[in-house]
């Protein structure tokens, strides 16, 4: 576990940990080849860190969003928020899974400017704005994206990731987690 993940607390040793919270982060550690800080960090209370990443893995696993999807909501969201951490991790899954080396630095300045269909765009707008002005929603935002194409569903989900990642940015500016290096040149191309 790297003890540079935050700079505002310690970072759990991980021999103390609970087993289950060692196993979770073992598992990401040998998905990814190396420990996203964000399991280093939220180690730190492993209650919330059982919490976080179980809601984590429901949102990402149990919807009708692709995964691109969610990972240009995350990177819109962090950007506005301007959490470092959460546009350089998210950034590089989303160039990843999008497969648009670009995608993520268009999105985590501005949404508007970045090349997108009408569906992506109508759903990044209503991130932007359930982020930025939550009580500003109303049915016209519902119907918009449903327009778009967007089931009810996939509508509850879209703003229950830009909700949870609003909470997980702010954690992270909060604790001043740091991106693992690796994260800065994944899925920019060789």
């Amino acid at each position: 576990m790297n003890d540079d993940a935050m700079g505002r607390f310690p970072v759990p040793d991980r021999e103390s940990l609970p087993a289950d919270v060692r196993e979770r982060i073992d598992e990401e550690t040998d998905r990814a080849g190396f420990t996203p800080n964000v399991f280093s960090a939220l180690a730190y209370k492993p209650s919330h860190f059982r919490a976080f990443f179980a809601y984590h893995d429901a949102l990402t696993e149990d919807t009708p969003l692709e995964r691109e999807e969610i990972e240009m909501l995350i990177v819109t969201v962090s950007g506005i928020n301007d959490c470092l951490y959460c546009v350089v991790a998210h950034g590089a899954l989303l160039r990843i899974f999008a497969d648009a080396p670009e995608l993520a630095d268009q999105l985590s300045t501005n949404h508007r400017a970045a090349d997108l269909s009408e569906p992506h765009r109508e759903m990044l707008d209503f991130a932007e704005k359930l982020t930025e002005s939550p009580s500003k929603i109303d049915r016209s935002d519902f119907d918009g994206l449903r327009e778009a194409g967007f089931s009810t569903e996939a509508i509850w989900d879209i703003a229950s990731v830009v909700a949870f990642f609003n909470l997980s940015n702010r954690m992270a500016v909060f604790a001043d987690m740091r991106p693992n290096d690796a994260f800065y040149t994944m899925g920019r191309g060789d």
